[in-house]
């Protein structure tokens, strides 16, 4: 009987911290965060028309250097337990180099030897909502949903601006989300958090063609400590990867039958900060 009896007041007392917990987390916090770093593109391939030529930008298109990585988001939270994130992610490579063999893009072929200007830009925009599992104001396992707003736009131009290749395409990607935060102590922490999706139909991607397909997977691993009660800086390693496949019956193009393939991978490696603003009385 003393045994049971010293198991239930365990419990009752795991329950009460848990909820004292619960009680000490704000109502309203609103947090502003900003990353800052260097991106390496570890592959990424484009093929524009059905019978262009794939091209490799770190070997045709002079993607074998590092490139600076900016992200910013504002996260707000309610009652400890909903957050609601937007998120601002800029990515704009421009490049130039000179061929080293025949390009074809959307049925103009650019020949071996011409000075080119790449440009490939993929920024996005993203909101989430995310629900702590746990509710308590230090450790954090969070799941949720995204919708992330692509805003494509890929060039190709000669040198002396008389061939030039040109695509855009915006649209929406739903994403699903995890997040996970734990102390290691009282101001370090290590967290981890992923967007992901895979749409083996078209209907995601907007298209009508059922052989549409389109993958997104942005996942990084984090260590943080605390400065103040207001500010924490963090360490972060990322990966973001993903693209399309497929034909696409509305891309308005003058050229080229539509046909698109483009898959990404990239490595970052930024430090971060985030401000806590004082919540309202």
């Amino acid at each position: 009987m003393h045994r049971y009896q010293w198991m239930a007041g365990v419990v009752a007392g795991l329950l009460g911290m848990a909820g004292a917990a619960r009680a000490e987390a704000p109502r309203v916090e609103l947090r502003a965060v900003a990353e800052l770093g260097f991106l390496d593109v570890l592959a990424h391939s484009l093929r524009e028309g059905s019978d262009g030529t794939i091209f490799r930008f770190p070997e045709d298109g002079g993607q074998d250097n590092l490139y600076t990585f900016v992200r910013l988001s504002a996260e707000l939270s309610l009652r400890g337990r909903h957050t609601v994130v937007f998120l601002v992610q800029p990515l704009d490579i421009q490049t130039q180099v000179v061929l080293r063999r025949d390009v074809t893009i959307d049925g103009l072929t650019f020949p071996e030897n011409t000075p080119l200007d790449v440009r490939y830009a993929f920024p996005f925009y993203r909101a989430s909502y995310l629900y702590d599992l746990l509710g308590d104001p230090e450790r954090e396992l969070s799941v949720g949903a995204s919708l992330q707003l692509r805003n494509a736009t890929f060039v190709f131009t000669s040198a002396d601006g008389t061939l030039r290749r040109a695509n855009r395409d915006v649209g929406p990607v739903p994403l699903l989300k995890v997040r996970v935060r734990w102390p290691l102590s009282r101001n370090w922490w290590v967290g981890l958090e992923a967007d992901g999706s895979y749409a083996p139909t078209a209907i995601i991607n907007g298209d009508d063609d059922s052989a549409t397909e389109g993958a997104l997977l942005d996942a990084s691993l984090r260590g943080g400590v605390r400065i103040t009660d207001s500010v924490e800086a963090f360490l972060n390693l990322r990966y973001l990867g993903g693209g399309a496949r497929g034909t696409s019956d509305d891309n308005g193009e003058e050229f080229g039958d539509g046909f698109t393939s483009n898959w990404l991978s990239t490595a970052t490696v930024s430090l971060g900060i985030q401000y806590r603003l004082p919540a309202p009385d």
